[in-house]
């Protein structure tokens, strides 16, 4: 995990998801349009919190998100997604 230039703003997250899976457990190759979202990934940054709300995860943290959590962006070529601490399901 490279280090990233970008400090998210009170509760807010950003989260480098993990790879859709390519094939199924039985060996089948899944195809790109057939790909599901991953909803799990990597905490890369977190912002300090609100005032009377902390944030509970740390850089590091493996997450489980919502499927349509987030907002998608890209920081020098990369994709990453910012979303909201309590956007987080828990930690794994």
């Amino acid at each position: 995990m490279a280090k990233i230039n970008f400090k998210p703003n009170e509760d807010r997250v950003l989260v480098e998801p993990a790879e859709a899976e390519t094939k199924t457990a039985s060996g089948i190759i899944i195809p790109d349009t057939a790909k599901e979202k991953p909803q799990k990934g990597i905490i890369v940054a977190v912002g300090e919190g609100l005032k009377d709300k902390p944030v509970t995860v740390k850089v590091g943290d493996n997450v489980l998100y919502g499927k349509y959590a987030g907002t998608e962006i890209n920081i020098d070529g990369k994709e990453y997604l910012i979303m909201r601490n309590s956007d987080i399901f828990g930690i794994i």
